[in-house]
């Protein structure tokens, strides 16, 4: 299966999950789950949600940020990976001078 997010819409997301600003995206969905290629902008965030079915594994391309997941902060940076298991709540905060740049896999399980 081929994804072309070169041909799907940008969209614009407004205070996610009760964060701060507005993150950009482009969404493939499905019952599986969904792959989303993602922007957190400077100073923005999502707020602490829990994933009550599904692993979110978040792959960051660019920027940095900081996660939290149960608790635990992690340091986000190119290259580092945050996985917040089913079950668990965690939230993302931009906090570099640039757009946060993710790829995020959400598998249901």
């Amino acid at each position: 299966m081929l994804i072309d997010f070169n041909k799907t819409k940008e969209i614009t997301v407004p205070g996610m999950n009760n964060g701060t600003g507005m993150m950009t995206a482009k969404m493939y969905m499905d019952a599986q789950g969904k792959v989303i290629p993602c922007a957190i902008h400077k100073g923005d965030s999502i707020g602490v949600h829990k994933h009550e079915t599904s692993d979110d594994i978040n792959y960051v391309l660019s920027g940095n940020g900081k996660a939290t997941c149960d608790g635990e902060e992690e340091i986000l940076s190119p290259g580092t990976c945050h996985i917040c298991k089913k079950g668990s709540e965690h939230s993302i905060e931009n906090t570099g001078d640039e757009d946060l740049v993710l790829l995020t896999i959400v598998v249901e399980r």
